[in-house]
């Protein structure tokens, strides 16, 4: 049985021709309606495509037309439908951030990928870790931090050196960017029912912005981060392709 494809592509050319001609063979769907959301781009794309979808509860099927394709499959436009039917599950489960600002504001905001502090100025920043209310880094002196998923520990995260988690570890990463002191704290890896709070020190002098992918909060005093317990997403994947084994296998690249 065939199911109803709703398609959506990035701004690049190539995405958009694929898409049109998706359209012409499958039809056109809107994504309320349709069973399988296919996300022509890269992977800021799929994360575009996660976020503005996430309430619908519709399975997203990538396929790479751009720069990055980490969490997409391969581009192959026959036997779509076919694909789709042996595709394999996924399950992402994101993080909540609730940011206070400076100017009195509270944010909230979901990451697929990961929650970043980054420093705002050439001062280093100065954050208090806070984990379940205990303290356990009274003064992390840094460039910044990340507090990253299993699917997004390879991107960020692993380029500032952190751990790659697999996909179902029910773990979060915690790292550090080019920190200065404690200059042997490489990071942690957590459990993912843990309540992480980081509080900015002296945030007057050295401001720091807090980024759930792609949604930044600049001037912050605090951010607390949390697996959420009631939000999922699906991706579908080649069972040759799973991404179960592309996180492994990017262990040994080199």
């Amino acid at each position: 049985m065939n199911q109803r494809l709703a398609f959506v592509a990035s701004r690049v050319e190539e995405a958009q021709a694929a898409c049109r001609a998706l359209q012409s063979e499958h039809g056109e769907c809107a994504p309320a309606a349709a069973d399988v959301i296919v996300a022509l781009g890269g992977d800021g794309f799929m994360l575009q495509t996660l976020h503005k979808f996430r309430d619908t509860g519709k399975p997203v099927f990538g396929m790479k037309l751009g720069s990055i394709g980490f969490l997409m499959n391969v581009w192959r436009p026959e036997a779509l439908q076919e694909r789709i039917e042996r595709a394999e599950k996924s399950l992402l489960r994101p993080l909540e951030m609730s940011v206070l600002a400076e100017s009195g504001a509270s944010v909230e905001a979901i990451a697929f990928n990961e929650v970043s502090l980054l420093r705002q100025t050439k001062q280093a920043a100065h954050i208090r870790i806070i984990l379940n209310g205990a303290e356990k880094l009274a003064e992390l002196i840094c460039d910044g931090m990340l507090v990253s998923t299993p699917a997004g520990s390879t991107a960020y995260n692993l380029s500032a050196f952190g751990p790659i988690l697999p996909l179902d570890c029910r773990l979060l990463a915690m790292t550090p960017i080019s920190p200065f002191r404690p200059r042997r704290w490489r990071g942690a890896i957590l459990p993912s029912n843990i309540e992480m709070r980081m509080e900015i020190l002296d945030h007057y002098k050295r401001p720091v912005s807090a980024t759930a992918d792609a949604n930044e909060v600049r001037d912050i005093i605090e951010v607390t981060v949390r697996e959420s317990t009631t939000r999922t997403v699906t991706l579908l994947f080649d069972p040759e392709h799973k991404l179960e084994d592309r996180i492994l296998n990017e262990q040994f690249a080199h």
